[in-house]
């Protein structure tokens, strides 16, 4: 088998340690790899596949003779991202630099997996959200056409990296000992509390996180006709993100129908037997990659529409494991970058 020159960039930050730990479960054919970081990182030890390698600063330099680049997030990318894809390497983006520039692919793998095909050198991995929502949306846009969907969701704290976790835990604390809890992270206290504000706001009040969904969606299905609204919300949840989303589909499909349909989709994981209390929840799908449904029920008030309760990790399939998944696109498909 052949094994490729691979860099992670930010590999010691939360969603970086996380494609390391997702190639490691994958056996992905790593040949040689290299781990950057700011400077502040550089200098760490981290271990994959049971080998040390130490963390070095990201410079120009850190794409020389690689295959492909790793980019966990953040503004990194649009500083090294070009640079790293001139000197031929396949760039896998994590932040949203490069999502809606039409000459950029933005992939789920299990959505649209022939776009790679078409990359120029940067490859963009989508909004964890985005791509939690997309997976059982293809599967009901395949079956029944999709008129509109309404989205509402709840989003764990480590969407906001690690200052997040530490906030939620410090919040909690402080509540239980009778401390003031001051936000730093988020803008109010996020222990005991729902806060309905996730990144600026913009056009008609909505969200940069609710427009993610909305524009990021329609490339990724080819469909700039679909109707979509959201509302996201932070709550006090350390991992998974959780969405409520209803669907309006062009012809009517029972929930019985979208049971079956969803259950053979790849990468979904029905779990929806309300007799028996059971359906997805952040407790139970941390560290995993499915994509969980449940609470799948026709609309009382539409002829044809659905509710669906998605469930899933948004580190691992809503951001490492999705950007791991194009990766191993790119080995198949054969279309790595030119030097």
């Amino acid at each position: 088998m052949a094994r490729y020159k691979v860099v992670v960039i930010g590999a010691s930050g939360a969603v970086g340690q996380e494609i390391l730990q997702v190639m490691e479960e994958k056996n992905f054919p790593v040949g040689e790899l290299k781990l950057c970081a700011t400077s502040r990182s550089a200098g760490k030890e981290m271990f994959f596949q049971g080998r040390s390698h130490v963390v070095e600063e990201t410079t120009p330099a850190s794409f020389d003779g690689m295959d492909i680049a790793l980019f966990a997030g953040g503004a990194v990318s649009k500083e090294f991202g070009p640079l790293a894809a001139e000197k031929g390497v396949v760039v896998i983006d994590n932040s949203s630099n490069f999502r809606l520039d039409p000459g950029v692919p933005l992939v789920v793998p299990e959505v649209n997996p022939e776009d790679v095909k078409e990359h120029k050198g940067i490859i963009a991995n989508p909004n964890c959200s985005t791509i939690i929502m997309a997976v059982p949306l293809k599967a009901i846009y395949d079956a029944a056409g999709i008129e509109r969907v309404v989205v509402s969701t709840y989003q764990a704290v480590s969407g906001a990296g690690a200052e997040g976790i530490d906030e939620l835990t410090g919040h909690t604390l402080a509540v239980l000992e009778d401390r003031p809890a001051v936000p730093a992270k988020f803008q109010y206290q996020i222990a005991f509390n729902l806060i309905p504000h996730i990144d600026v706001f913009q056009e008609m009040d909505y969200t940069k996180e609710e427009w993610k969904m909305v524009k990021e969606t329609r490339k990724i299905m080819h469909d700039d006709s679909l109707a979509i609204t959201a509302t996201t919300v932070r709550v006090p949840v350390y991992r998974s993100h959780s969405e409520s989303v209803n669907v309006e589909t062009k012809r009517k499909i029972t929930a019985a129908e979208a049971r079956e349909v969803l259950a053979r989709f790849p990468g979904v994981l029905v779990e929806d037997d309300p007799a028996g209390k059971k359906y997805p929840m952040p407790l139970f799908t941390s560290g995993r990659d499915e994509v969980f449904v449940g609470r799948i029920r026709e609309d009382n008030s539409l002829d044809k529409a659905l509710n669906m309760w998605v469930v899933s990790d948004q580190l691992r399939k809503g951001a490492a494991t999705n950007a791991v998944q194009i990766a191993e696109l790119v080995i198949k498909y054969q279309c790595l970058g030119k030097r």
